[in-house]
């Protein structure tokens, strides 16, 4: 009787953190899965999935994110018959169970009894990172590559192997950049481990093992590549064009804590700028401490905790990823290293440091991260309107449904009856909420591509005819050189050549072309 009570109770407990992460992931649903919406990013994958569910092909047909998230998003809106934004973040947020799911499970196994109110107290601090809503991908493939980590560092078994490839080639089907900084961290994490074993008989076929998973785990793009005809170049050329600009992201100041400005600024908002700066510094030493106290351990021979092995074999590639450019919610998406390590050593404090700690972390990340949740711009008088988009209804920040009305007065007035257009370089959410095939290529125009691309951009618009053109003339961060004129010269000079500016009055910036032959 003892015994089967034993193992109810270790049944149990191992499915607190599934129970705790769907309960945490619903109530974040229900309090702000209808609140706030971006024509910017979050329309950038919207549009995309739409796309798919219509029979196109990721970076073939359209600019995109690895296919992975397109192809998982649509299956579900697919089964569940609805296209809308709702429908998306619903999609999101299964992915995002997971993740938190799979965080809390590992954190629970790094300790030996970190108890039910602890693992509440790190769902409320991992929760709080995860922003922005349509990155949230992006955030659960760091948790999930830190659990895959963690299980080979428990028992480095071929079969552990093999499974910690597959993973890491699953994982890059939806991130190629989550794909490098698993599989970096993953040949650091192994050399450590095979280190503290001295090289036991069978290394070779372990590596091999890996190395199988991950063809095993990456071959939908393998398939794609062979089966799916311009898949394969669209994909190379995606590549080679990262390789060309030698980034993935425009760089931004890091927010250095010392930058931290109380002079001229509310109190509150000082301090969660130093806190910002504060988080920045902490995953870079968490990195630099980490690995060197478990290279020390490896050389050695002693056992280093899988979880910290993990997560610091992981911190300085996804401290890359924030610092690539340095704003909350790309820290967000670099943090989760270092915040379950951090998590996993607090969970081994003697009370009342446990706790002091855990709350001090959890305060921290919920003051420095409140503001950027939707919840709690709606939450304040005035700021967020009820606004349709597409099939369904939302609160959206003021700004926001400023631009849908204006988006909706210029379609109702130059393309009344569905004819094409054109809205660049910003807003592919624009064509998701209309359900609007996009005449360029490039949804999000950011970058300069060459004359070549540009012709071929041009010979779309052409093709399309659109009825009209809104150039959101503003430069992206503030810089001139990255206004479209600048970036798109060719396609810039065409518009001019072939289009005039209407008589619309909008925001200032705002530029809405027709063509020359066509009366106002």
């Amino acid at each position: 009787m003892p015994q089967a009570q034993l193992r109810l109770s270790d049944a149990a407990r191992s499915l607190q953190p599934i129970v705790l992460a769907a309960a945490v992931i619903t109530a974040m649903f229900f309090w702000q899965g209808h609140l706030g919406f971006s024509l910017w990013d979050e329309g950038f994958l919207w549009y995309g999935v739409q796309r798919v569910l219509a029979g196109e092909v990721p970076f073939r047909d359209f600019m995109s994110y690895d296919p992975g998230r397109y192809y998982w998003s649509g299956a579900l809106m697919a089964l569940w018959g609805d296209h809308g934004i709702v429908s998306l973040r619903k999609a999101v947020a299964v992915f995002q169970f997971a993740g938190l799911g799979i965080g809390l499970w590992t954190l629970q196994r790094a300790t030996p009894r970190p108890g039910l109110t602890f693992l509440v107290l790190s769902a409320a601090v991992l929760t709080a990172w995860m922003f922005p809503r349509h990155k949230l991908f992006d955030i659960s493939l760091s948790i999930i590559l830190i659990a895959t980590l963690a299980y080979l560092g428990e028992n480095s078994s071929t079969r552990r192997y093999f499974v910690a490839g597959l993973v890491l080639g699953m994982v890059a089907v939806f991130g190629r950049n989550h794909g490098i900084y698993g599989l970096s961290g993953s040949i650091v994490a192994i050399f450590l481990i095979e280190v503290t074993q001295r090289f036991p008989i069978g290394f070779f076929k372990r590596i091999l093992a890996w190395i199988n998973g991950i063809l095993l785990g990456f071959s939908p793009i393998i398939l794609m590549s062979v089966l799916i005809p311009g898949f394969s170049e669209a994909f190379i050329d995606s590549v080679l064009y990262l390789l060309q600009i030698k980034t993935t992201n425009l760089p931004l100041p890091v927010p250095w804590p010392w930058k931290a400005d109380f002079s001229s600024l509310p109190l509150w908002y000082a301090v969660q700028n130093l806190l910002v700066g504060l988080f920045f510094v902490a995953i870079v030493c968490f990195a630099v401490i980490g690995l060197s106290v478990t290279a020390w351990r490896a050389a050695q021979g002693r056992p280093i905790e899988p979880i910290l092995l993990a997560c610091a074999c992981l911190a300085l590639p996804y401290a890359h990823y924030a610092y690539s450019r340095a704003d909350v919610g790309h820290l967000a998406q670099g943090i989760f290293p270092f915040l379950l390590g951090t998590l996993a050593v607090i969970a081994t404090l003697k009370i009342p440091y446990k706790w002091l700690a855990g709350i001090f972390l959890l305060t921290a990340s919920i003051y420095t991260m409140r503001i950027h949740h939707p919840a709690w711009l709606c939450n304040q008088p005035d700021q967020c309107a009820k606004q349709k988009i597409g099939i369904d209804t939302l609160f959206v920040d003021r700004a926001t449904a400023e631009d849908i009305h204006i988006l909706q007065n210029i379609i109702a007035r130059f393309a009344p009856h569905g004819e094409p257009f054109v809205i660049t370089p910003f807003w592919p959410g624009a064509y998701a909420i209309t359900e609007t095939k996009a005449p360029m290529w490039a949804i999000y125009a950011l970058w300069h591509r060459g004359e070549m691309f540009e012709r071929q951009e041009i010979e779309r618009i052409r093709t399309a005819n659109p009825a009209f053109i809104l150039l959101i003339d503003l430069p992206l961060d503030g810089r001139d050189a990255m206004r479209f004129a600048r970036t798109h010269p060719f396609v810039y000079g065409f518009i001019q050549a072939n289009y005039r500016v209407a008589d619309f009055q909008s925001k200032p910036g705002y530029i809405v072309y027709i063509p020359k032959d066509l009366k106002n």
